[in-house]
């Protein structure tokens, strides 16, 4: 053959950093889009520990890779050893997005509150986030992208509570006068007055246990959602439905935060719609 090997280009890859990383669903998700658009690119799985976080992040460049999506443990990591970070990424805490340039540096980013935001969007376009206050539950790393993407959308008022009340009190510090932090005991009368109620936390997941606060106090029309996708229904969002609550599940935040970095990868903006939503399901 008289084909120079060097004139051939590079085929793109990408892939997710974690420990443990097996369970993840964006391989699936990924390779559902390379191959819905005909793109020549992979998206690999690799567990990486901590000790080798840095190393490996500054290698795989140079084996092809264009960028890694980064996931626990290593998303505060991730951001202390990227060269650019933007305004959002700072202001969560951490990155979930990498882009490796052709300058050779690492470009941090965080779109886990987009992609919640186009979740509401797309699975609820009526919601007014506008309309009064936002109850979220939790205060971990995904509260922080949650309330960030709140307060830019215009939620006039944030009642947050968390089980270990002190990681409430730091959102409340770094987000300003807008959070106003519920004690946990007390979580459930924060429902009363909320128009959107986000469960950030792990409770109702599968192997963990129920999210336990009482929900009567939630309001017919209030637009409820759980960032737990297993299982795609849970009791908050069951009980939420039988009192006329609009309900959306976890799985399109992570659908619809996969799409900008897929972008920038692969140079293509994939939609989020019923078929990716089946590939990544079955």
């Amino acid at each position: 053959m008289s084909t120079d090997a060097k004139s051939l280009p590079r085929i793109p890859l990408a892939g997710v950093i974690g420990s443990p990383i097996a369970h993840s669903k964006s391989p699936v998700l990924h390779g559902h889009w390379l191959k819905t658009y005909g793109i020549r690119g992979f998206y690999i799985p690799m567990d990486v520990s901590a000790e080798h976080l840095a190393e490996v992040l500054r290698a795989l460049p140079k084996a092809g890779f264009v960028g890694v999506n980064v996931t626990i443990p290593h998303k505060e990591a991730a951001l202390e050893i990227a060269d650019l970070v933007t305004d959002r990424a700072t202001l969560i805490g951490a990155a979930n997005t990498l882009i490796f340039r052709k300058d050779g540096k690492i470009h941090a980013d965080n779109t886990d509150g987009y992609g919640f935001i186009e979740n509401l969007r797309q699975n609820a376009p009526e919601w007014n986030p506008a309309a009064g206050p936002a109850a979220v539950l939790g205060a971990g790393g995904a509260a922080r992208a949650v309330v960030a993407s709140l307060l830019d959308v215009g939620v006039p008022e944030i009642l947050i509570s968390n089980r270990t009340r002190i990681r409430a009190d730091v959102l409340q510090h770094d987000f300003g006068k807008r959070l106003r932090v519920v004690d946990w005991v007390q979580a459930g009368n924060m429902l009363e007055d909320a128009t959107t109620v986000v469960n950030t936390t792990s409770l109702g997941m599968v192997g963990k246990p129920e999210l336990r606060i009482p929900l009567d106090g939630l309001q017919k029309g209030a637009l409820v959602t759980d960032l737990v996708y297993a299982p795609l229904q849970t009791r908050l969002l069951r009980v939420a439905q039988e009192m006329g609550c609009v309900t959306v599940d976890g799985l399109g935040m992570l659908l619809h935060q996969a799409v900008p970095g897929f972008e920038r990868w692969f140079g293509q903006r994939p939609t989020v719609d019923a078929a990716t939503r089946a590939a990544v399901l079955k």
